[in-house]
């Protein structure tokens, strides 16, 4: 076959030299990553160029905004006050409000979401110390009995893009 090659006309071999070159990949082999996709419009949290895509669903109505607590993988620091790494907020949109989160690295976090539907910016309980507001965490683990264990509610966020889905529980 290479004594084939040869037989072509000079600028078929130079034809097809710059073909090969153009297809093959550089720096010792190594094929470049494509791009993160960018964050959509309105990504909340510290600028970082990892974003997850958050859709929480059944939300009831309009009211209040939909509030998204993000955790780092420590269960020491899991729904404890200033234990999270950030907070971000979007306007309540019935049915499915979809937001972004910028998270600091590719990593395991923690996802947990509450209907706002007051909008007075807490997390409201009635007086028997149960939610009086709707929420939800990653993973859509069971909470009939209480909190769900910390290993139910880890997410692994490879790269940007990626979404979770929550559903909403109302009280």
């Amino acid at each position: 076959m290479f004594s084939a090659v040869l037989d072509l006309p000079r600028r078929t071999r130079a034809a097809m030299a710059l073909a090969a070159a153009l297809l093959l990949p550089t720096g010792g082999g190594a094929v470049a990553a494509s791009p993160a996709p960018p964050p959509p419009a309105g990504c909340t949290g510290p600028v970082s160029s990892t974003w997850i895509k958050v859709v929480v669903e059944g939300v009831h109505d309009n009211s209040g905004q939909i509030t998204i607590t993000l955790y780092a993988d420590d269960s020491s620091r899991f729904l404890i006050r200033h234990g999270s790494l950030y907070i971000g907020r979007t306007p309540a949109v019935a049915g499915t409000t979809t937001s972004c989160i910028f998270v600091p690295h590719p990593g395991v976090y923690v996802l947990a979401v509450y209907h706002d539907a007051n909008g007075n910016g807490n997390f409201d309980r009635n007086s028997l110390g149960l939610p009086a507001e709707a929420y939800g965490f990653s993973n859509n683990p069971p909470t009939l009995l209480g909190l769900p264990a910390f290993r139910s509610v880890r997410i692994e966020v490879p790269r940007s893009g990626m979404a979770t889905h929550i559903q909403l529980k109302y009280p």
